[in-house]
């Protein structure tokens, strides 16, 4: 399986903290925020990835990140123009993955608890045909939202619904195969003129779609408060023991 970040983005929810900068460079308690998506796919087993960069400074995530080999990870880049969205992004790693599975993470979620690998190797032995994890917010109608059928199966996923019909969301991890390429090539802009990651994963529905709940914790980093909240649930986890360090400095 290969791996996939996502570090694209205006980020104008955060200004004026990324007037300057890639909102992935900002600090999560410890430490520059992409290193947790890349630190999560290297606790996978992954080492192949491709980093799709985008916006400001980045030659700064490039100096920072550099070949990954600190993180035991070999990294290659991606540049998107403009913000077109989460599946357009994805769409950019075609002749990367090849004819591998792959996993994708939003560079801004922070993910902490459990490793992903047991998930990861689940759905690439599996029948499914792309996969995600559902996690349970308070705020649901700033992100996708699941809506599941009597059988308690996912039926759809809204895009920022103002009348959510759950308080289950897919948080951003994406399971995916190479036919997702296929299928994202069919995608119609929404009104926002994005590819939109919720009508990649209808596709795969009702009944090929992995979504099991994450059991860890987790939280976007994409707003003010949820980038302190991001800050103090890291913070937790170092005093628990349950941060591991982050990676030694690439040699120049």
């Amino acid at each position: 399986m290969k791996g996939l970040v996502l570090a694209g983005g205006t980020a104008t929810r955060l200004f004026p903290l990324t007037i300057v900068t890639n909102k992935h460079l900002l600090p999560i308690y410890d430490r520059p925020m992409i290193y947790y998506p890349i630190a999560t796919l290297a606790g996978m087993g992954i080492r192949e990835v491709m980093v799709i960069v985008g916006g400001k400074s980045v030659g700064d995530v490039v100096e920072l990140l550099a070949d990954g080999e600190h993180f035991g990870l070999d990294l290659t880049y991606r540049y998107q123009r403009g913000a077109l969205g989460i599946a357009h992004a994805i769409g950019l790693a075609r002749d990367f993955v090849g004819n591998d599975a792959f996993c994708c993470l939003l560079g801004d979620n922070i993910l902490l608890g459990p490793e992903l690998e047991p998930l990861a190797k689940e759905f690439e032995a599996g029948p499914w045909g792309a996969g995600t994890l559902l996690y349970e917010v308070a705020d649901p109608q700033r992100f996708g939202v699941a809506e599941f059928g009597p059988d308690g199966n996912v039926v759809a996923f809204e895009e920022k619904p103002a009348n959510p019909k759950s308080n289950l969301i897919p948080i951003g991890v994406y399971f995916l195969r190479p036919d997702a390429f296929g299928v994202i090539e069919g995608l119609v802009p929404s009104r926002r003129g994005e590819l939109e990651i919720t009508d990649l994963l209808n596709h795969y529905l009702p009944g090929s779609l992995f979504a099991p709940r994450f059991d860890g914790l987790w939280t976007d980093a994409g707003t003010v408060p949820s980038l302190l909240r991001a800050a103090e649930l890291a913070e937790q986890e170092s005093a628990d023991g349950n941060l591991t360090p982050p990676p030694p400095r690439p040699v120049s």
